[in-house]
């Protein structure tokens, strides 16, 4: 049975012809990146342009996109392309948010709650957790999780929080087919914000990081078990890491984010026997 593995870009630039390419690649989710709007208008010009491939959001930012705006974008998609679209919510970055970066667990709860009462099914949603409340939220609230900027240490971490019931459906960066010290660099390029913010930080720091690995632009050894990079088969093997340590599905980002990903992901598909 081949794996189940999705592609993750950001909404910027993940167009409705790169979506259809990587339907017709063999992969079965496309995650939209970054935060897309509560109109949802992305995700539904990306399921018009394809016919199989499912539509996620990874993820909607519950500070920015209020819920009864989210679920009625929920219902109009729905009802266009039954079963194609899942909703996967999580609260961001306080960094990012500022002041009304309060209380942050007892908000994505009211939301989950304006969810609920808006119809939205708990199993057509994922939370963006990382930590083990909530994980264990996300278990209890939604069909499962979709960590981002982790390792195959933290999938293994979640698998044991939602149990063997929910979804895992972690987000891998890859570098294709550059030298290592170009590879190095685009991915130092990719990561220099994600380090600096305190979630991801303290979760990679407690799962198997230092500090001083991930100071000062990272030393080389995180670098390439963050963002690995070279041969399709190299790259195989990071997303196969993730299946090995019990996730469903794997999203697979590919860097430099604004070159074209499609070679990339051709010779993904073909290591990994998707298509």
């Amino acid at each position: 049975m081949s794996p189940s593995i999705g592609l993750w870009r950001g909404g910027a630039l993940l167009t409705p012809e790169l979506a259809a390419a990587a339907e017709r690649l063999g992969f079965d989710t496309a995650w939209i990146g970054g935060s897309p709007a509560a109109d949802l208008a992305i995700a539904e010009r990306l399921l018009e342009a394809t016919e199989r491939i499912r539509v996620a959001t990874g993820i909607v930012n519950i500070w920015t996109a209020p819920a009864a705006e989210v679920a009625a974008s929920f219902h109009r998609l729905e009802a266009a392309h039954p079963g194609r679209f899942t909703l996967g919510i999580g609260i961001g970055h306080p960094e990012a948010i500022g002041d009304r970066y309060r209380r942050p667990y007892a908000a994505l709860v009211a939301y989950l709650d304006e969810l609920d009462a808006a119809g939205v099914p708990s199993d057509r949603r994922v939370v963006s957790a990382l930590g083990p409340r909530t994980l264990a939220l996300a278990a209890e609230r939604a069909a499962g999780t979709h960590p981002y900027l982790t390792t195959p240490e933290h999938t293994r971490f979640a698998r044991g929080i939602v149990g063997p019931e929910r979804l895992v459906a972690p987000e891998q960066r890859l570098v294709p087919g550059l030298e290592p010290g170009q590879a190095r660099a685009a991915a130092r390029r990719f990561l220099e914000r994600y380090l600096s913010l305190s979630n991801y930080r303290r979760t990679l720091e407690s799962h198997g990081f230092t500090a001083a690995q991930l100071d000062d632009g990272a030393t080389d050894e995180a670098v390439e078990a963050l963002a690995p990079h070279g041969s399709p088969a190299r790259l195989a093997e990071a997303v196969r890491g993730h299946l090995d340590a019990g996730a469903d599905h794997v999203c697979v980002q590919i860097l430099p984010a604004r070159e074209d990903p499609v070679p990339a992901l051709e010779a993904l598909s073909a290591e990994l026997g998707i298509r």
